[in-house]
């Protein structure tokens, strides 16, 4: 088999770099200087989770407007666009501008080239910062930030899993809105925050691949 080979990084605002690695039309997404991979074009069943889930809660609100916080392979932005209808509006906030261009390029061919979709707007910044100017802005919030409410390549996400980040959430909501977060385990702690806020919380297990293969990983839909 083909070895998995770097053809661009990216630096992460704040400090850090994200690798791309390409073998064929696979793609890898990897932070440099630490084991493994954070994404994979092979393994996105819980990224179009991630979206389903949240969709399937306001596609019937009139002018639906949700939120992806990090856009990554374009996976989760592609499931909610084919999840919405026609006059929906989905947002996307990632943090690397290297990430949107990587998407502009080939490995945006793995989902589609979602971001080239009239009803997708892309904001280069971060998610932490839309939330707060963005009051009673978004039916649903979808965050795959880092590997979950447990940051691991930038302490300052721990701030958007905060109980002060989830008010922003919260504000940022409109009535009836549903926050979705997606973990690459489990986090009863964070269960328990999300509780706290006066939140109704579900876990749902999802795997990686589909059907029914790969690891498990956890979405917490919140309302």
């Amino acid at each position: 088999m083909a070895k998995l080979c770097e053809i661009d990084t990216a630096d992460i605002p704040g400090g850090g770099q994200l690798r791309l690695l390409q073998r064929n039309d696979e793609f890898s997404i990897r932070i440099a200087g630490k084991p493994g991979e954070l994404m994979n074009t092979r393994l996105h069943g819980s990224e179009d989770a991630l979206a389903e889930l949240a969709c399937d809660r306001v596609r019937d609100n009139p002018s639906v407007r949700v939120l992806v916080g990090g856009l990554g392979m374009g996976f989760t932005l592609a499931a909610a666009l084919a999840g919405l209808g026609a006059e929906a509006e989905v947002v996307v906030a990632e943090l690397v501008p290297g990430v949107v261009e990587w998407n502009r390029g080939p490995l945006g061919a793995a989902a589609g080239y979602p971001i080239r979709d009239p009803r997708c707007e892309i904001i280069v910044d971060d998610v932490a910062d839309v939330l707060a100017r963005s009051e009673g802005g978004f039916d649903a919030i979808m965050l795959d930030v880092d590997n979950g409410p447990e940051g691991l390549t930038q302490r300052e996400n721990d701030r958007l899993y905060s109980a002060r980040g989830l008010e922003a959430i919260q504000r940022a909501l409109r009535p009836e809105g549903v926050l979705a977060v997606w973990s690459a385990g489990l986090d009863p702690g964070f269960s328990e925050r999300l509780k706290r806020a006066g939140l109704c919380v579900e876990e749902h297990m999802v795997r990686a691949h589909r059907p029914g293969k790969g690891a498990r990983h956890t979405i917490w839909l919140a309302w």
